[in-house]
Order: structure tokens, then C-alpha cells, then sequence
């Protein structure tokens, strides 16, 4: 028995050891075989780029390489990145209807969303009509030139802008559908600081002016190579050129319109509370969700190193300015104050905007951290000075702008301060007049303020005969 159960077992081990041995056989023969393609591989790849030499343009690169070449890859991949982006800022639209409308009263609600549908609409069509052309002009005098509408932008095939060694990678209607959900951002950044006693009528037609005229005007003067692009100024994404810009316009129009009514009282400020903070909350997280769009899409391709430092420093900006925000409000009002902690938020994002991709983990960290101080400060230096802003977006978007501009120069290598100074001022001052020439002639010719009986019984019934939520 011994003999027999011996004899099976040999005869039942020899398959597996058969098996074992072939498999170590051919796992021997596959390594040094995929070893040596990869040996000759690179003295040809090596010998290929040799032989076609250094290519900085797109188009010749695509033509040494072939079109399914890494640089093609490349440029896929940033083009669908920038359209990933553009959706992203879309979003921040949605965040501050849900910010707005959390932050004031119940009764006025749908007025504020119905804004927000209102400004991002006529935003992306006064951009196609003339603003994109306006906003990147080509050759001008560096102040001014007026663009027609835009054409078909893959005209050429679409693959045509990818210049600069790759820095700028994405077709044109990739380049035109960015840029569109940036410039409706300056106009929305008024709707909440004017919230609860402006007149529909009035707004809109100011929006219309000045996101489709002076946005792309003042932004010429930066990225369309005006003025300012002369004069070195850095500005990444928008912290004077998007945000000081909507925070001084808003600033302009506050002082025309007044503030609510019963806010200042001779026996004080009257607080006037929001009427969702869960929903105040949910917008500034979709806003900072957003902004990786903001920020993220002005790197202008997929470049991986420069898309992470943007990352980090965008988000470490934004939890530090929350922390800087939560410190100094809790000490100055005793209390821990959740609409400056969010404020804080929104102060650092901001501040971050204009050196994103320029600064360290530390530099992001103290701009952020001074920028939820600096918002705290100006909120209430605002309110002592009766200007009523009821969401805080003139010290968040023209305040912390300014602070993020001169940052720049403060923290980052190889940037002037008064440039980056001179710049913020000459955008906020445009800003500032234009609107307040605006808005004044409007309140002259057809009033931008609504009555106080309809202000009493809200704007939701005065303006829209619906309100947000059912009885």
C-alpha cells in the first residue's frame, strides 16, 4: 500500500512540475527579449529627435511626429482639460446663486436666482457677439478695440493654437468657451453686493453693459496684450482683471443705490440675518469647487507640474484664508462667525488668484492666511461706513484682489510691486467709474431702486408675483 500511494503521488506531481518549469522558462525568455527592444528603442527615439531637431511650434511638431505622436496625446489631453475647466467655472455660477440667495432673506430669493440666470445667459452671448474679439483683439493700440463676432474657430482644422512650446494647448472654441464663463463672473459679483432693493429692470441692462463692454475692454489691457501686458504686470487668473474688477463695479453701485432699509439706524447697525446658512455654506464649497476650474484651467494645457503646484496652492490659499478669517473674527466679535469663516474662504481663493502658479506652499499658506484676515476687516470697516453689502462681495472680490495683485510682487520672484500696484489700481478705478457713470444714468432715466413698500413685502411678489418656498 505504502509502494502504491508513493507511486501515484510521483505521477501526480509530475504535471505541476512540468508545468512549473515552463512557465519559469518562458517568464527567463520574455524578460531579456522585452529588455532588448526596449535597449534599441531608445538609440532610435534618441536618433529621431536628433534628426528633426528642437521644434517649438505645434503644428511642425505634429508633422515630425506624426499625428498620434505624444505631442498630439498631449494635446487632446489639455484640450479636453480646458473644456473639463470650463464646466468647472460654469459651476461657480451655481455657487453663487446658492451663496446669494442663502445670504439674504427669504422674500428675495428668486429675485436673486433669477439674476444669476440672467447674468451668465447674457454673458456668454455678449462674449460671442463682441467680446471675445474685443477681449483678445491682436494688434491695437493697447487701450482699446472693438471685435466683431466670432466666426468659426476650427476654421483651420481647430488644432492651430497650440503655440509657445506647448504652453497654450486647446483649439479656439476650447480658448472661446473659458474665456465666456470667465466674463459673466464681474457682473454676477454686483448681483449679490446690490441684493434686496435693486430694480430687475435696471440691473439687466446695466449686466449687459458691463459684462459685455467694459469686461472685455479691461481685459484687453491684460491678457489681449494691452497696457498692462506691457507694463509686466502679473495677473493669472483674474484677481484684479476678474475680481477687482466685479468688487469695485459692485462698490460703485452699492454708493448709487443706498443700502436696505432699516440696516443703519440711529441707534446702530441693525443686523439683517440670512435666511439659509446651510445653503450660504453649499455655495461657497460649489464656488471652491469651481475655482480648481478657475485656477486650474488658466495653466492653458494639461502641463502636470504646473497643474499640481495651482492645485495645492489654490487650496492651501482658500483653508488658509478660512483660518485666518475664523481666528480674527472670533477675536474681534467674540464669537465664532460662520458667514466670515465662509467669507474667509472666498477672501483666500482670491488672493491666491493672481500667483497660483508662481508661489510656494508656504507663500500660499500666509497670502490665503492674511486674506480671510484682510476680508474680516473690510467687512466691518464697510459696515461702520454704511455701505451695505449683503454678502460681502466687494471686500472678498475687490478687496482681497487688490491684496493678491501686490502679493505677487511680495512673495514670488521677478515681479515689480508698484507694476503689479499701478495695475490693480488702473482696473478697479475703470471698474469703479464705469459702473458709477452706469448706474447713475440709469437711476436718472428710469430709477435702479425699487420702492420701499416693495422692498418691505420682498421682491420675490413686487418683482416676480412667486416666491421660493410654499407656504
Amino acid at each position: 500500500m505504502r509502494n502504491k500511494l508513493a507511486s501515484n503521488s510521483s505521477i501526480g506531481a509530475a504535471p505541476w512540475k512540468f508545468f512549473l518549469l515552463a512557465a519559469t522558462l518562458l517568464f527567463s525568455y520574455a524578460i531579456p527579449a522585452h529588455a532588448d527592444d526596449h535597449e534599441e528603442a531608445v538609440p532610435e527615439e534618441a536618433a529621431a529627435e536628433e534628426e528633426a531637431g528642437p521644434v517649438d511650434d505645434y503644428m511642425e511638431l505634429l508633422e515630425a511626429q506624426g499625428d498620434y505622436a505624444p505631442a498630439y496625446d498631449f494635446f487632446t489631453t489639455s484640450m479636453l482639460w480646458t473644456v473639463i475647466a470650463a464646466a468647472l467655472v460654469f459651476l461657480m455660477h451655481l455657487g453663487f446663486a446658492t451663496l446669494e440667495s442663502g445670504l439674504c432673506q427669504q422674500k428675495n430669493v428668486v429675485n436673486v436666482l433669477f439674476k444669476n440666470v440672467f447674468i451668465i445667459s447674457i454673458g456668454v452671448i455678449t462674449y460671442a457677439f463682441f467680446g471675445f474679439n474685443t477681449h483678445y483683439p491682436g494688434d491695437f493700440n493697447g487701450w482699446f478695440s472693438w471685435g466683431g463676432m466670432i466666426g468659426d474657430l476650427n476654421a483651420d482644422g481647430g488644432n492651430t493654437w497650440g503655440y509657445g512650446g506647448l504652453g497654450l494647448a486647446m483649439t479656439g472654441f476650447g480658448d472661446f468657451i473659458f474665456q465666456a464663463m470667465f466674463a459673466a463672473t464681474g457682473a454676477t459679483i454686483v448681483s449679490g453686493a446690490v441684493a434686496e432693493r435693486v430694480k430687475l429692470s435696471s440691473f439687466m441692462i446695466f449686466a449687459v453693459i458691463f459684462v459685455g463692454v467694459a469686461y472685455p475692454v479691461a481685459g484687453s489691457w491684460h491678457w489681449g496684450g494691452g497696457v498692462l501686458a506691457e507694463m509686466g504686470f502679473k495677473d493669472f487668473a483674474g484677481s484684479t482683471v476678474v475680481h477687482a474688477f466685479g468688487g469695485f463695479g459692485a462698490l460703485a453701485c452699492v454708493m448709487v443705490l443706498g443700502p436696505r432699509k432699516g440696516k443703519y439706524t440711529e441707534s446702530g447697525i441693525k443686523p439683517i440675518p440670512a435666511h439659509s446658512f446651510p445653503l450660504a455654506a453649499i455655495g461657497v464649497f460649489l464656488l471652491m469647487f469651481g475655482w480648481y476650474g478657475f485656477n486650474g484651467g488658466s495653466v492653458l494645457s494639461a502641463e502636470p507640474s504646473a497643474l499640481g503646484l495651482v492645485f495645492t496652492t489654490t487650496t492651501l490659499g482658500a483653508t488658509a484664508g478660512a483660518i485666518g478669517a475664523i481666528a480674527i473674527s472670533w477675536f474681534m466679535l467674540k464669537k465664532p462667525d460662520l458667514s466670515m469663516a465662509l467669507n474667509g474662504i472666498l477672501g483666500g481663493l482670491v488672493g491666491i488668484t493672481a500667483n497660483a502658479d508662481v508661489i510656494s506652499v508656504t507663500s500660499a499658506l500666509i497670502i490665503g492666511f492674511l486674506a480671510g484676515v484682510i476680508v474680516v476687516f473690510s467687512i466691518i470697516t464697510l459696515d461702520k461706513a454704511k455701505i451695505d453689502d449683503p454678502v460681502g462681495a466687494i471686500s472678498v472680490h475687490g478687496v482681497c484682489g487688490i491684496w493678491g495683485t501686490i502679493a505677487t510682487a511680495i512673495f514670488a520672484d521677478g515681479f515689480d510691486f508698484m507694476v503689479q500696484l499701478k495695475g490693480a489700481l488702473l482696473v478697479s478705478v475703470f471698474a469703479f467709474a464705469f459702473a458709477y457713470i452706469v448706474f447713475s444714468i440709469l437711476k436718472i432715466a428710469m430709477g435702479v431702486r425699487v420702492s420701499e413698500e416693495e422692498e418691505d413685502r420682498g421682491l420675490d411678489i413686487a418683482e416676480h408675483g412667486q416666491e421660493a418656498y410654499g407656504s
